[in-house]
C-alpha cells in the first residue's frame, strides 16, 4: 500500500519521480506503481481474498506480533572522570580564581565564593557533575583552538560554575541572573546548555567529541522535511518538465502569510492570476498533483544543531540512519523520543555574528592593529594583563558605542538592525549595557506595548510608578516595569517569602497558565506577603501583576548574553567600523540583496570602496590603507574558491594585461561563467578600459590559457631559450557597451549599481520636470508630508494580499542617491504592474512622511521614466573631443535620432569641442542645427571612443 486512494496514483508516481530524479513521462525504464497500490477497504480485502479466508486472518495476528514499545531510559551519559564530583569541584574553584584575577568585581570575593558553593552543591544533589564537565571539555577545546564561542545562551547564563568553567562569559552576578532559573532541585529535569559556535568551523567542534568519545557513541538527531505548497510545485513542474521560467513563475504568484506559503487551494481561492494559468492543461495538471502531495514528508535530513553522545555504541540504544550527506550516523528516533530512550542532547549551534566578529578581528590585526587600538593609532582602552584582543574583554562604558545605539546607526548589529529596534533605540537612547538587555526583552509581541514607558521614564519625561516599597529596587533597573522571569521570580521570594526554587515554580505555572496551580499559589502568595507585613489587597493586585507579566516575561540570562554580543559587534561598528563592514560583507557574501543594503551603509558611513580588480581584490572582501576592497567571490556566479585560484596565481606580482592573466591563471578551470561576470563587474578595467572586448574576447583567453597549462604540463621547453612558443591571443575589436549597457551588465554581475546609476544620464531632464532625488525628498519630508515625484530603477517586487483581501505590493528602488521602498496599493498596483519589473526605470508620484527618522512612501501613480522626460527639453548639448576620429561614429548615431521624430521642446544646439593644435586651446564647433537633447542621445554619444565628455549647455 503506497497510498491512500486510487485516485491519488497520478500524484504519488510524481512523488516518486520526485523522489528518483526522474520524469513522469520519460520514456526509459524508471520505478512505476499501479492504481492498485491503494488502501483497500475490509470489503474489498475479504471479496479479494473470498477463496483464502485465512489470509485475513493471518493479518491480525502478524499486526499483534509486530507489536514495538520504545524502551524508556534515564539519561546516559559517558564518564568524564573517575571521581565527577571531585573533578567539578577542582575545575570550578580553580576557574573562579582565574576568572577573578581579571575582572571588576560585581560583589565581593566572599559572595563569589558563597554562590559556587551553593551551586556545586546542588549540582551535585541533582547528579549532573558529568553534564558540566562534558560541555566545558569541548568548549575550552573549542577556544584553546581558536574557534570562537558565544558568550552564553538561554538561563545556562545564570550559572556561575559554568561562568568558572567558562561554558558561559557573563559574569551572572554582575547581572543579578539567577541559578534557579536554570536548576534547581524542586524542579527535576536535565540542564541544557544551548552554546552557539562560528558557523565556519562549529563542525571542527563536533569532530573533536567524536574522536574523544568514539564515532559510534556519537550522532546526529534525525529530521523530516515536508513539502510545502512552492516546493511542490517546483518539484512537480520539473518532473513534468516544464521550463524553469514557468514553473518559477508559478510558484511566486503563492502568496506567503509570515514565513510560510499558503495552501495551493488556498491560493487558487486568493490569486486570480493563478486562477488564469490553470486554464492550460499542464498547469491544471501541475496543480493537481501538488494539492495531493503537499504536506507530505519529502525527505529525512538532521537537526540543525542537536548532537548526541552515549556511553555505548548508539545502536544498542536506538536504531540509527546514515544521512548519505554525513559521516556521522543519525538516530532514526526524532528529537522527542531520543531523549526518552535515555540519550542527552548538546546543542552545537552555529552563529553567524560570532563569525562576523572574528573575522573582523582578524582584519583588524591584518591591519597591523591590535583590538584596543583605533584606526587612528590612538589606544581605545587599556586592556587588562592576560585579556589582549579579546572581545569579551572589552569595556561596556564606550561612549562612541552608545552614541551609535542612540543614533540608531545599526544596519548589520546583533539583533538591533531591523527598522523597529532603531525606532526604539532612538526613543530609548542607551547609555548602558542594561538598557541594552532590556530592550532585547522588551521587543517582542506583548511586552513591546512598554517601550515606550520605559523610554519615557529612563530620559526623565515621566515619574518611575511604584508597586511597593519592598520590591522596587527589584525594577528599578527597568524603570519600574516587569520585563524578566528572573524578576517575578525575585519578587515572589522578597515579598511573599518563596524560596528561588519555587518562585521558579510559581513563574512556570504563571507562565504556563495552569489554573489549577494558580488556584493553589494565591493563596500561597498572599498570606506569606501579610507575613511580610505586606496589605492582602495589595498582595492580591501584585499576584495578579505577576500573572499578567509572567506571560510574556523574558529569560533575562539569554537577554543579557545577546545583549553582549550585540554590544560586541556596536563596538566593533563604532571603533573599527571599515574591518566591521568587511566581515559583515564576508559572511553574507552569496547574499546579493543583503550587499546592496551594507553598501548602502558602507556610502553612508563615508568608507570608499574599491571596486572589484583581479589586481587588487582577494576572494573575500579586505580593508587596504582604510579602504574596503569588493571582493570578487561576491559577484554572482562565480565561487569563491575559483577566485581563490586567480589571487593565487597573482601573488605578489600585478598582471600585465589579459594575454598575462591568462597566462598564469588556468581559466579552464575558473570556468567560462566565473569570467563573464568578472568581465561585466569591470574587474578587468586595469587591464582593458573595455568590458565589452574583454567580455568578447573570453573564448580566445580561455583557449590560449589551456594551450598554455598544456605545454607547461608536457614538459617540454621552448625552442627560443626562456621565450613563449604560443602566439597572444587575438582580442575582440574595440568598442565597448552603451554605458546604459555597461551599467547593466554590471548589476548582472554584481547585484547592483557600483560604478554609476541608469538614471544618471536622466538627472537634469528629470530636475527640469520637477521630479525629486530621494535625497531631496527626505529633506522636505523631514519639514512634513508631501507629495512629490521620485525617479527610480526597480530591484524588486513583493506582492501580499491584505486582511481585506485586496492585493498591494512593497517594491524596491535606487536612485543615485540611496536604496528606497515604496508601498503601492490594489488600484496603483493594477495601473502600474507592467513598469514594476526589474530592471525598468519609472517616474512615481507618492505621497511621503516621516515616521521615526525613516521614509515611508506610498505611491499614487507610476509611468515609465522616458514618457516623463521626453519633453523636458534641454538647452543644448556640448561634447568634447579627443580628435576628429569620433565624428564618423557621432555622425552615425546623429542620423539614428533625426530631430523630426523627437518633441520640438527637447530640441538644442550642439556644440564639438575639439583641441586647437597650434594654440592649445579649444575649438568650439556649432554643427548648425538642433538635436534632440535626451537622455538616450547623451548615452550613446558618451560610448563613442574619443568623446570625452558630454555636458549640457
Amino acid at each position: 500500500m503506497y497510498f491512500p486512494d486510487s485516485d491519488l496514483y497520478e500524484a504519488h508516481d510524481a512523488l516518486l519521480c520526485i523522489k528518483e530524479g526522474a520524469y513522469v513521462d520519460q520514456q526509459e525504464p524508471r520505478r512505476r506503481l499501479t492504481p492498485q497500490h491503494y488502501l483497500k477497504s475490509p470489503e474489498e480485502m475479504a471479496a479479494l481474498f473470498a477463496d483464502l479466508p485465512e489470509a485475513l486472518e493471518n493479518t491480525v495476528e502478524i499486526a499483534r506480533r509486530c507489536a514495538f514499545a520504545a524502551y524508556k531510559r534515564k539519561p546516559i551519559l559517558p564518564i568524564f572522570a573517575d571521581d565527577e564530583v571531585e573533578e567539578l569541584r577542582r575545575q570550578a574553584w580553580d576557574g573562579l580564581r582565574a576568572r577573578l584575577a581579571v575582572i571588576p568585581h560585581a560583589v565581593s570575593v566572599e559572595d563569589y565564593e558563597k554562590r559556587l558553593t551553593f551551586e556545586l552543591g546542588i549540582i551535585e544533589q541533582m547528579g549532573f557533575p558529568g553534564y558540566f564537565l562534558i560541555v566545558a571539555d569541548f568548549i575550552k577545546w573549542s577556544k584553546d583552538n581558536g574557534i570562537p564561542v558565544g558568550p552564553g545562551r538561554g538561563s545556562g547564563a545564570g550559572s556561575l560554575v559554568a561562568y568558572a568553567l567558562t561554558i558561559t562569559d557573563l559574569d551572572p552576578l554582575r547581572y543579578s541572573l539567577l541559578f534557579e532559573r536554570f536548576l534547581n532541585p524542586e524542579r527535576v529535569s536535565m540542564p541544557d546548555f544551548d552554546i552557539d559556535f562560528c558557523m565556519d568551523r562549529r563542525e571542527e567542534t563536533i569532530r573533536y567529541v567524536q574522536e574523544k568519545y568514539g564515532r559510534e557513541k556519537v550522532g546526529q538527531i534525525i529530521t523530516f522535511g515536508a513539502l510545502l505548497s512552492k516546493a511542490a510545485v517546483r518539484d512537480v513542474g520539473r518532473v513534468l518538465q516544464m521550463s524553469y521560467g514557468q514553473v518559477d513563475k508559478l510558484s511566486k504568484m503563492i502568496p506567503v502569510e509570515g514565513v510560510k506559503p499558503v495552501s495551493i487551494t488556498k491560493a487558487m481561492a486568493d490569486e486570480p492570476r493563478l486562477r488564469e494559468a490553470a486554464k492550460e492543461e499542464v498547469v491544471a495538471r501541475l496543480l493537481d498533483y501538488a494539492e495531493k502531495i503537499e504536506g507530505l514528508l519529502r525527505n529525512a535530513s538532521t537537526h540543525a544543531a542537536g548532537v548526541v553522545i552515549g556511553d555505548r555504541p548508539l545502536d544498542e540504544l536506538v536504531p540509527l540512519y546514515r544521512d548519505p550527506r554525513s559521516d556521522m550516523p543519525a538516530t532514526q528516533f526524532n528529537m522527542k523520543w531520543v531523549e526518552q530512550a535515555g540519550l542527552v542532547k548538546f546543542d552545537f549551534l552555529g552563529l553567524k555574528t560570532l563569525t562576523v566578529i572574528q573575522n573582523a578581528i582578524d582584519l583588524i590585526h591584518t591591519s597591523g592593529r591590535d583590538l584596543h587600538t583605533g584606526p587612528d593609532g590612538a589606544p581605545l582602552y587599556v586592556p587588562a594583563a592576560g585579556a589582549e584582543n579579546q572581545i569579551n574583554a572589552i569595556p561596556l562604558d564606550d561612549k562612541p558605542t552608545y552614541e551609535l545605539y542612540a543614533a540608531a546607526k545599526t544596519v548589520a548589529v546583533f539583533q538591533v538592525e531591523s527598522s523597529g529596534m532603531m525606532d526604539a533605540l532612538r526613543r530609548m537612547k542607551p547609555t548602558c549595557i542594561e538598557d541594552i538587555v532590556a530592550l532585547v526583552a522588551l521587543y517582542r509581541p506583548g511586552p513591546m506595548e512598554n517601550i515606550p514607558t520605559y523610554c519615557e521614564v529612563k530620559n526623565g519625561i515621566k515619574p518611575i510608578e511604584s508597586i511597593h516599597p519592598s520590591i522596587d529596587h527589584i525594577l528599578e533597573e527597568t524603570q519600574g516595569i516587569i520585563v524578566y522571569q528572573e524578576q517575578v521570580m525575585q519578587i515572589a521570594q522578597v515579598m511573599a517569602g518563596y524560596s528561588l526554587g519555587g518562585a521558579d515554580l510559581l513563574r512556570r505555572a504563571m507562565g504556563k497558565k495552569i489554573a489549577e496551580e494558580m488556584a493553589k499559589e494565591r493563596p500561597k502568595f498572599v498570606d506569606g506577603s501579610v507575613a511580610n507585613g505586606v496589605d492582602s489587597k495589595k498582595a492580591g493586585e501584585v499576584f495578579d501583576l505577576l500573572e499578567k507579566f509572567a506571560n510574556y516575561g523574558f529569560n533575562k540570562s539569554h537577554a543579557a548574553a545577546y545583549a553582549v554580543v550585540s554590544y560586541q559587534t556596536a563596538w566593533l561598528k563604532a571603533n573599527h567600523p571599515v574591518e566591521f563592514m568587511a566581515a559583515v560583507m564576508n559572511c553574507d557574501i552569496h547574499l546579493t540583496d543583503k550587499l546592496a543594503v551594507y553598501k548602502r551603509e558602507v556610502d553612508r558611513m563615508g568608507i570608499t570602496v574599491v571596486a572589484p580588480c583581479v589586481n587588487r581584490s582577494l576572494a573575500t572582501f579586505s580593508v587596504v590603507e582604510g579602504q574596503l576592497v569588493y571582493a570578487l567571490g561576491a559577484l554572482k556566479n562565480v565561487g569563491v574558491e575559483a577566485m581563490r585560484m586567480i589571487v593565487q596565481a597573482r601573488g605578489d606580482t600585478p598582471f600585465a594585461d589579459l594575454t598575462d592573466f591568462a597566462r598564469r591563471v588556468d581559466l579552464k578551470r575558473v570556468g567560462k561563467r566565473p569570467l563573464e561576470m568578472l568581465a561585466r563587474a569591470g574587474a578587468f578595467d586595469l587591464l582593458e578600459p573595455s568590458r565589452k572586448r574583454v567580455f568578447d574576447s573570453l573564448d580566445g583567453l580561455v583557449a590560449y590559457s589551456a594551450a598554455h597549462v598544456e605545454s607547461a604540463a608536457s614538459g617540454q621547453s621552448s625552442l627560443f631559450a626562456g621565450g613563449d612558443d604560443l602566439p597572444p591571443p587575438r582580442l575582440a575589436p574595440r568598442g565597448d557597451w552603451l554605458p546604459m549597457d555597461r551599467l547593466a551588465a554590471e548589476h548582472q554581475a554584481i547585484g547592483f549599481y557600483l560604478s554609476g546609476h541608469p538614471l544618471d544620464d536622466y538627472a537634469a531632464a528629470l530636475k527640469r520636470k520637477d521630479v525629486l532625488t530621494l535625497a531631496e525628498l527626505t529633506r522636505k519630508a523631514e519639514r512634513g508630508a508631501q507629495i512629490a515625484r521620485i525617479a527610480g530603477s526597480v530591484s524588486g517586487r513583493q506582492e501580499r494580499k491584505s486582511a481585506r483581501g485586496n492585493r498591494f505590493a512593497f517594491v524596491q528602488l535606487s536612485d543615485p542617491t540611496g536604496l528606497f521602498e515604496v508601498t503601492v496599493f490594489s488600484e496603483t498596483l493594477e495601473q502600474a504592474r507592467p513598469y514594476l519589473e526589474t530592471g525598468m526605470n519609472i517616474v512615481l508620484t507618492v505621497e511621503a512622511t516621516m515616521e521615526a527618522d525613516t521614509l515611508k512612501l506610498l505611491a499614487r501613480a507610476a509611468q515609465p521614466i522616458d514618457e516623463v522626460v521626453a519633453d523636458a527639453g534641454g538647452s543644448g548639448l556640448r561634447l568634447r573631443l579627443e580628435g576628429p576620429g569620433a565624428l564618423t561614429a557621432l555622425a552615425e548615431v546623429l542620423a539614428a535620432n533625426p530631430p523630426n521624430k523627437a518633441p520640438r521642446k527637447s530640441l538644442g544646439p550642439l556644440y564639438f569641442c575639439v583641441p586647437d593644435p597650434e594654440t592649445g586651446g579649444e575649438i568650439e564647433i556649432d554643427i548648425g542645427r538642433p538635436v534632440p537633447v535626451t537622455p538616450m542621445l547623451k548615452t550613446m554619444m558618451r560610448a563613442i571612443e574619443g568623446v570625452l565628455a558630454v555636458e549640457e549647455v
